[in-house]
């Protein structure tokens, strides 16, 4: 009886973590949007809490070989989404959970990086960037939840 109750509570978790990444994935791209819409229009960003993402997204580091880096955020969280909707139908596939978090963490220890560029070249902080970037921690973390709830359920 109690094996079966933790069998259903690991059922529930495997199933919960890819529509946690899918919610997550639509939060990055609507972020990667907004801001890629106001790169390419010209059009100041509603900056609400902390006064800085212009400074940010009109400085000379947030383009990489001319393209802005919205438009690397907007490719990688629509790749993200891509793979938990492919999770959500699989939840047991080991190379997905596997591809996920590496993917994730890469994607991590990037945003990380430019964060700490922002503040110690650029001095100003855009908080669309600091919603990627939470963002993109807490799709690393359900990703780690998911690999962990899998890692023992047989997956091929």
């Amino acid at each position: 009886m109690l094996h079966s109750v933790a069998a259903r509570g690991q059922a529930t978790n495997v199933n919960r973590a890819p529509y946690a990444m899918l919610v997550l994935a639509a939060i990055g791209i609507f972020d990667a949007t907004y801001v890629a819409a106001s790169n390419y229009t010209g059009q100041p960003l509603w900056c609400p809490i902390i006064d800085g993402c212009n400074v940010v997204l009109n400085s000379p580091y947030s383009r990489v070989f001319g393209v802005p880096m919205s438009y690397f955020g907007f490719i990688y969280y629509l790749f993200m989404f891509t793979l938990a909707a492919r999770l959500a139908y699989d939840p047991l596939s080991a190379k997905l959970a596997i591809s996920r978090a590496i993917v994730c963490g890469g994607g991590g220890r990037d945003f990380d990086l430019l964060h700490v560029f922002e503040l110690g070249v650029i001095t100003a902080v855009c908080v669309y960037c600091v919603i990627s970037a939470v963002t993109t921690f807490l799709m690393f973390a359900a990703a780690l939840w998911h690999f962990q709830v899998t890692r023992g359920l047989g997956q091929a």
